[in-house]
């Protein structure tokens, strides 16, 4: 190696060299915090995106719901009209119906037009039959009996029918249930 001495050219290379090497490194700092902030962005960006894609389907699936279980406060007010008007139609007697068969007519043609409003907007009747057994997802026990013939947990009268909304409970028929003890 020559010494700087005699080589007045090497005296100057030197310097310029870790000028070089000062810049390079302060260079490859910067683009170090670059790719440091790209990488910052990119992340946010990317949450950002999933974000809105997240409240895209949440805002997706609650515009679904209204349309589906929307008219449920309505539904759930109609029930009682469709209980009275069972309840009326399975109170009259062979005699009352000979009398008065247009009257009951037309209450059976509104019972039934209210059952296919109920049908064409999702609105299903639940009504258990005696012997079934009893469901606590769809049913309500009114109450217990022992009844000689049957087992326990049978249902034993259908105080009121039930109600479905699509896939949700409206309303849950209302059963008696037998308590009769295994023998």
């Amino acid at each position: 190696m020559a010494d700087p001495k005699e080589d007045p050219g090497l005296e100057q290379a030197q310097p310029e060299t870790a000028a070089t090497e000062a810049a390079a490194e302060a260079l490859s700092d910067e683009l170090d915090l670059l790719r440091q902030e790209r990488d910052d962005y990119k992340d946010r960006f990317m949450r950002a995106l999933a974000e809105a894609e997240n409240a895209r389907k949440r805002s997706d699936k609650a515009r679904r719901e209204a349309e589906q279980y929307g008219g449920s406060r309505l539904a759930r007010d109609m029930l009682p009209i469709y209980d009275n008007m069972k309840r009326a139609l399975d109170a009259v007697t062979d005699d009352q119906r000979a009398a008065s068969a247009a009257l009951l007519e037309g209450i059976e043609l509104t019972m039934r037009e209210l059952v296919n409003v109920f049908r064409k907007h999702g609105v299903e009747v639940v009504s258990p039959q005696l012997g079934d057994r009893f469901d606590p997802q769809m049913h309500e026990a009114m109450f217990e009996a022992p009844v000689p013939g049957t087992r326990a947990g049978e249902i034993i009268q259908v105080a009121a029918e039930g109600f479905m909304l699509h896939d949700r409970l409206l309303r849950p028929a209302q059963v008696g249930v037998s308590s009769m003890p295994a023998s």
